[in-house]
């Protein structure tokens, strides 16, 4: 199967900081030159050379230089046949539609490197730089995701074409599942008394007057904030942009000074006093302190009692799991059954090493269609509280079939069967659009004929 279909995620990893790369690769002693014209578009010898070079920085190389740099070669004929049918097709894109995508990598970015300076110390380039020169590239990416878009957007498969597509496999081309459960959950969390939201209130209040008396801020984030990632560095959170943090968080901390220390502020996470260190064009960075209010014993036994009840009532059929889900669980996937989603497929099937080995404890335990007893999670936020499982499936390991793997083959299907059309659309467009490889030094033999003979 031909892969020429290019995520955007990929592409940004690949293409976008490639083209920053450039001016490092020159250090390889990369003698540029244009290798190929698609339209009014040139492609570098320093374009192929980039991203081979960040390949081989990743360890995502595979099989010899010359054939992972005719791949990248191709891919990028691909990409420049579609931008220029863009062209053709007047797509168009606005100025916030580029801007806010280019922050939205610049954050990604910035994240990747662990702050604006370390991205700069890289590059060897302003952030201002650094997106200037991303934004021709973004604007050129995202036309050619439409384009490519608007070609597979009725391209669609029926149950009929699956099972035929299954039938015409190779048996030594059907994959081995291994084996997948389902679980489901019904959460609920205690409830969080006045008093132990005024006793966290209160000692927010002791730390804010010791700084005003000359304590280190720093200090008193390593002794008390509650966030145990930036306590151990001073409550620094690091650079960060509107969108990244709880708005209520954002709201105070781009407000203040540098050095200036804010009022107690309440998120889902609890209470926080923020400190700005310093302001850099769109990026803040600050230190916090956070104390979240405890949960009193008498709070967590209610809730393990109310969920004892609500077990009792699925293991005795008087409920089923699904109705319990929408009536009793705290949790946001209660309008997707309860469901659990694995963030590897986005789907509800988990292979046992992808699941939380504190749940695949649990789920082990029991059979399909049964449901735990309560049990208490500490989530991701540091937040207690008590669940119900229920293993609604578990497969063994076996060859893919169409009873127990029908959405795993149609997505293939459905994949195979656009490269498909991306293919015919390919040597549709090649036959009427100006193509011309120019430099032939890499010898690449390509999977589909880039110059066909008039």
């Amino acid at each position: 199967m031909k892969h020429i279909r290019i995520s955007i995620v990929i592409l940004l990893v690949l293409t976008g900081m490639g083209n920053i790369l450039r001016a490092q690769s020159s250090r390889d002693s990369v003698v540029d030159r244009v290798v190929a014209i698609v339209g009014s578009s040139a492609i570098l010898k320093s374009d192929i050379e980039s991203q081979y070079i960040q390949l081989r920085q990743q360890g995502s190389i595979a099989g010899s230089s010359i054939t992972v740099k005719c791949g990248i070669f191709e891919k990028m004929l691909f990409q420049k046949l579609l931008l220029n049918q863009a062209q053709v097709d007047s797509i168009k894109l606005t100025d916030a539609q580029v801007d806010g995508e280019m922050d939205r990598r610049m954050r990604y970015f910035i994240n990747l490197e662990g702050s604006p300076e370390k991205l700069e110390e890289r590059f060897q380039k302003s952030l201002i730089d650094i997106k200037n020169e991303m934004r021709d590239m973004i604007k050129e990416q995202m036309l050619t995701d439409q384009e490519q878009q608007k070609i597979l957007k009725d391209v669609t498969i029926t149950p009929e074409e699956v099972r035929a597509f299954f039938r015409k496999l190779p048996k030594d081309s059907i994959p081995e599942i291994n084996s997948e459960i389902e679980v489901g959950i019904i959460s609920k969390q205690p409830f969080i008394s006045d008093e132990e939201k005024d006793y966290a209130r209160n000692k927010l209040k002791e730390i804010k007057e010791r700084i005003h008396k000359g304590d280190d801020f720093s200090t008193l984030a390593v002794l008390y904030s509650e966030d145990p990632v930036s306590a151990k560095k001073g409550g620094e959170l690091g650079m960060f942009k509107r969108g990244d943090m709880k708005p209520e968080f954002e709201a105070t901390a781009f407000k203040l000074k540098p050095g200036e220390v804010s009022d107690i502020v309440e998120t889902e996470d609890g209470f926080h006093l923020i400190q700005m260190i310093e302001r850099r064009g769109e990026y803040i960075n600050v230190r916090h302190i956070l104390i979240q209010p405890k949960v009193s014993i008498l709070s967590l036994n209610r809730v393990k009692s109310s969920l004892d009840s609500v077990s009792s009532l699925i293991e005795t059929k008087k409920i089923t799991f699904d109705d319990a889900v929408l009536k009793y669980s705290d949790d946001p996937n209660k309008n997707n059954g309860g469901m659990l989603i694995n963030p590897a497929t986005n789907n509800s099937r988990f292979e046992a090493d992808q699941l939380d080995p504190k749940v695949f404890f649990v789920i082990d335990k029991l059979k399909v269609g049964e449901t735990s007893s309560p049990v208490i999670y500490k989530t991701d936020r540091g937040k207690e509280e008590y669940r119900i499982y229920y293993l609604k499936s578990r497969t063994s390991p076996h060859k893919a079939n169409l009873n127990d793997d029908y959405l795993r083959i149609q997505e293939v299907a459905l994949n195979n069967k656009k490269d498909k059309v991306i293919e015919k659309w390919i040597k549709d467009k090649v036959a009427r659009t100006y193509v011309n490889i120019i430099d032939h030094s890499l010898n690449c033999t390509f999977q589909r004929d880039w110059m066909p003979k008039k």
